[in-house]
């Protein structure tokens, strides 16, 4: 009894004791898979905010390609994971009756599963770096989001007291606020979120209510003086239309006077001055009084387009009121001595000649031409001065188309110049 006792127990020890190495090295094994089970459940879960976070802000090709990754690798987690947790529930460690091969075999698979548990691991980690900067840019994205937010309902506030201020000072504002209240539904949408219309919309969305409300802000603001600037040029525009009225009947007499004196074609194309001014004036009166009209009932973009049509009616006229009595005095002056005029214009051409022969031993054919043509035109209409009453005007006129020629010419050469 006592030996066989003996050489029991004996056995028992050896067997034990190798069975108890082997239950401790798999429950070693198995802490090691259970902390790469969770490594790699922590990775996925914080890498999911990230990704999370991408594919709210990000519509890329590449955010696309992200999310389709971590996809992928979210099947193969569950593969590993599903594999680890099948490994642990069929190897239980703590019965009492555990051999040390089944220890062994537990302690193989459990290896095997910590591995392709921290390979699976390995690579999303590689993943991970990889999103660093489409992760890099949602976030400054996000980082926007609040404060644009936030400056948009600024905005929309300080366009509102803007826009209470001008009403306060006696201004209707209805256009304003009009545009101000078409911006209420943009305000509810923005109050909304992110989570409800995404997060580039809702940055677009922010823009542009910023943009809209400071517009509102700054018309608002600007009321009073665009009144007293239009109210200005209403005062302005109707002492000119007074001082042309006056101007006009002026010119009757140059006209009578250039009648007398030189031929009809000096004067012919002025007959219908002194009727054009009384009919731009006559029509400035009453674009005047609409203009009035308009800034009374404060349609401030009509009131500024009547006013505009105003002084383009008077531009117009006063050229032309201006050009009878300028004709006239150089009419006098060329009719006393066209010497003078004749003179400076051969001058022009003589001193534009010498420009062409600077530094060359003949002219530029391209130069040449135009400046002898010059000197023939100039001889021409010298000579058409005949007759009682000769046509000055004729003389002037092609004078003055000399110089704008040689003027042309000398910019041509000196360009050429520059640019050799």
């Amino acid at each position: 009894m006592a030996a066989m006792n003996g050489g029991g127990t004996r056995r028992w020890g050896w067997g034990g004791g190798r069975a108890e190495n082997q239950r401790a090295g798999a429950q070693a094994a198995k802490d090691a898979a259970a902390a790469a089970f969770y490594e790699l459940d922590t990775a996925q879960r914080d890498l999911k905010i990230s990704i999370e976070t991408i594919g709210a802000v990000d519509d890329s090709p590449a955010a696309r390609k992200a999310l389709t990754d971590f996809a992928d690798f979210g099947a193969r987690i569950d593969r590993v994971s599903q594999d680890y947790i099948t490994v642990v529930d069929s190897h239980d460690l703590d019965r009492d009756d555990l051999d040390a091969a089944s220890a062994s075999r537990a302690r193989a698979e459990l290896e095997r599963a910590r591995q392709d548990l921290q390979r699976v691991k390995g690579e999303l980690d590689r993943f991970a770096r990889g999103l660093g900067p489409l992760l890099a840019q949602a976030e400054n994205q996000l980082a926007r989001l609040a404060p644009a937010v936030e400056r948009a309902r600024q905005s929309l506030l300080a366009a509102t007291t803007a826009l209470d201020g001008a009403r306060g000072a006696g201004f209707t504002a209805d256009g304003l606020a009009a545009r101000l209240a078409a911006l209420s539904p943009e305000l509810t949408r923005l109050n909304e979120g992110a989570g409800a219309h995404g997060v580039q919309e809702t940055l677009q969305r922010a823009d542009r209510v910023v943009r809209e409300a400071e517009a509102v802000r700054g018309e608002a603001e600007q009321l009073p003086q665009r009144a007293a600037e239009i109210d200005k040029r209403l005062s302005s525009l109707r002492t000119r239309t007074q001082a042309l009225q006056t101007r006009a009947e002026q010119v009757e007499p140059v006209l009578s006077e250039l009648r007398r004196r030189f031929s009809v074609a000096c004067w012919q194309d002025l007959q219908q001055v002194p009727q054009q001014a009384a009919s731009t004036a006559r029509q400035a009166d009453e674009k005047l009084r609409e203009a009035g009209a308009a800034r009374q009932e404060q349609r401030w973009a009509d009131a500024t387009a009547l006013l505009a049509t105003v002084r383009a009616l008077l531009n117009t006229t006063d050229e032309a009121v201006k050009a009878a009595g300028e004709r006239l005095q150089r009419l006098n002056e060329v009719s006393f001595d066209q010497s003078q005029e004749v003179e400076r214009t051969r001058f022009a051409i003589r001193d534009a000649q010498r420009l062409a022969m600077a530094g060359r031993s003949t002219p530029d054919p391209r130069h040449a031409g135009p400046l002898d043509n010059a000197v023939e035109r100039v001889d021409r209409a010298v000579a058409s001065l005949t007759g009682r009453h000769p046509d000055y005007w004729h003389l002037l006129t092609e004078l003055d188309a000399v110089k704008e020629t040689v003027q042309q010419v000398v910019e041509q050469i000196r360009q050429e110049r520059a640019g050799h």
